[in-house]
């Protein structure tokens, strides 16, 4: 079932007082996972940004999520994902966020920032990403870049919290077994990094929606 969520709870889900976000993202992290980058790593991490695309849908607020096409040697490839992307030398996280949102699914029209989410650290690639959470007026016709993205799929943002749709699994990896928290968004698994951004989400929009009953 899907609870409805208005504009104005998102607000007020991003700026709560004294949410713990670390909390929040663990609820859909694997485990074992690391969610900050060890300080014994040398150098800095790459940084990257993705948008939480709001837009009015058929069900109330909606949300896309890509499926990234396969390319050889990356890590993510394949996988459902927020569109963004690496930040380009002397780019800030939000102009990153805003041209990945052009490049990858062909947005043109103005995109208000209403808030981030918590930085979130991704060990296999040294990558640090900043989640942006954007409103568009309408619904956008996307046009996905052909070689990035294969397929683009919409959830209402009130399908975070249903529980129907939230699944773990113990996954083989190298010898060990990893426990696997994912949502089922069309019959495909978003888990990693995309899953704990949106848990993070999730619990925020949670807080306000059991406040105001």
């Amino acid at each position: 079932m899907t609870a409805p969520v208005s504009l104005d709870d998102v607000r007020a889900a991003l700026a709560l007082d004294g949410f713990d976000p670390l909390q929040a993202q663990r609820r859909m992290a694997p485990q074992p996972r690391v969610l900050r980058r060890p300080q014994n790593r040398p150098g800095q991490p790459h940084q990257a940004s993705v948008i939480v695309l709001l837009y009015p849908g058929d069900d109330g607020l909606a949300f896309p999520l890509i499926r990234r096409a396969e390319h050889p040697g990356d890590v993510h490839s394949g996988q459902i994902g927020l569109p963004g992307g690496a930040q380009e030398p002397g780019e800030t996280p939000l102009e990153t966020a805003l041209r990945e949102a052009r490049e990858e699914l062909g947005v043109r029209a103005a995109v208000q920032i209403i808030g981030r989410l918590a930085p979130l650290y991704i060990p296999p690639s040294d990558f640090e990403v900043t989640p942006f959470v954007g409103t568009l007026a309408g619904r956008p016709r996307w046009q996905p870049q052909a070689d990035e993205v294969v397929e683009v799929l919409e959830l209402p943002l009130g399908g975070l919290l249903d529980e129907a749709r939230k699944h773990v699994e113990d996954w083989p990896l190298e010898g060990y077994s990893l426990r696997v928290p994912w949502y089922d968004v069309q019959g495909h698994r978003v888990w990693g990094a995309t899953a704990i951004m949106l848990s993070e989400l999730e619990w925020r929009l949670r807080h306000v929606l059991n406040g105001r009953r």
